[in-house]
């Protein structure tokens, strides 16, 4: 079987890729490596350096594959509020990029990976059955782009199964980054600075995923053939929710580093508390998440400090700068 994964370079797109080659599959792939790096990707698999917004380019490179992953996305909740433009035409017109490919090379399935931030503004843990409420650009076109996909679905034929992986972390992970990967950007910057930077009084609650966790989950869709077309599943633990500053502590004593830590103003749009109910995956894929967390850490410390800690990269451009705008993207804090 041949499996098609827009992000491949990227932290979930990867790690997939490794794992269905492990299964002997063949995979192919595209990245525009703004969020991943290169040797992310696994050798053996099809690379080919593509924005999934160059239609002709990425129809093309799938031709021949029977499923197609889409991971790729500008996942930026935050910056989206000041950069709207640029993410939202890459998650929504990408996004449909992508499906357009899928149905052009008569793929049986495409499995769309969605963002809890398509809850926005409810009270957790979101279920798959929750009125969704996005509150900020990406959250919106992340969900307005699940509707466009079942559109198609119901025009063209193509199976479509949509999955809501929640706050996911790991190794692969672009830890240079500073708009996004909050355990990533803390371990890189203690291991530079000693110095964390939280927004707000760091109260804001979270329940982080071990990646492997979410892999299985996925390759068990990939896997069954019995799932109902337009499908969502959650994909998170329970139970673990933690604040982003005992969070931020955490990743200092497991650092061995005793930082310096400065409170700035809340960033626009976030969601307060954030995590999910994962019950209608455990019982439709068996799903059982039971990495733990202190571990998955632990790892992602020895890749970045085997990597080398990196100076954060301001790369992506800041549309609308105002008195709103965080002051760690404009003065460059970190």
């Amino acid at each position: 079987m041949k499996i098609y994964i827009t992000g491949i370079a990227g932290f979930l797109g990867s790690h997939l890729a490794k794992r269905f080659l492990m299964k002997g599959h063949t995979v192919a792939g595209c990245d525009n490596l703004i969020g991943g790096y290169l040797d992310n990707c696994p050798a053996p698999a099809d690379f080919k350096q593509i924005d999934i917004l160059d239609y002709a380019s990425l129809s093309e490179h799938m031709k021949g594959s029977d499923i197609v992953i889409h991971t790729a996305a500008l996942a930026y909740e935050g910056l989206s509020v000041f950069s709207p433009k640029l993410v939202t035409e890459n998650i929504y017109a990408g996004t449909m990029s992508v499906a357009t490919s899928a149905v052009a090379c008569k793929a049986k399935l495409l499995l769309n990976c969605s963002s809890m931030a398509r809850y926005g503004l409810i009270e957790p843990p979101f279920t798959e059955a929750s009125i969704c409420n996005p509150i900020d650009p990406y959250g919106l076109a992340k969900y307005q782009a699940e509707q466009a996909i079942n559109l198609m679905s119901d025009i063209h034929g193509i199976k479509v199964i949509h999955v809501v992986p929640h706050n996911i972390i790991g190794t692969h992970q672009k830890y240079d980054d500073p708009y996004r990967n909050v355990v990533s950007i803390f371990i890189n910057s203690l291991l530079q600075s000693n110095k964390l930077i939280i927004y707000g009084d760091g109260l804001q609650k979270r329940s982080f995923s071990p990646v492997v966790d979410c892999l299985n989950a996925i390759i068990k869709i990939i896997e069954r053939d019995n799932i109902a077309n337009k499908e969502i599943f959650n994909i998170g633990p329970e139970g673990n929710e933690m604040t982003i500053k005992d969070l931020a502590y955490k990743i200092a004593h497991l650092c061995a580093i005793y930082p310096s830590v400065q409170y700035l103003a809340d960033r626009p749009q976030e969601v307060k508390n954030a995590w999910c109910s994962s019950e209608k995956a455990r019982v439709e894929l068996n799903y059982s998440p039971n990495t733990n967390i202190n571990d998955t850490i632990k790892e992602m410390v020895d890749w970045i400090k085997g990597k080398g800690p990196k100076p954060f990269d301001y790369k992506l451009p800041i549309e609308i700068i105002n008195e709103k705008t965080p002051k760690t993207w404009t003065e460059k804090l970190y």
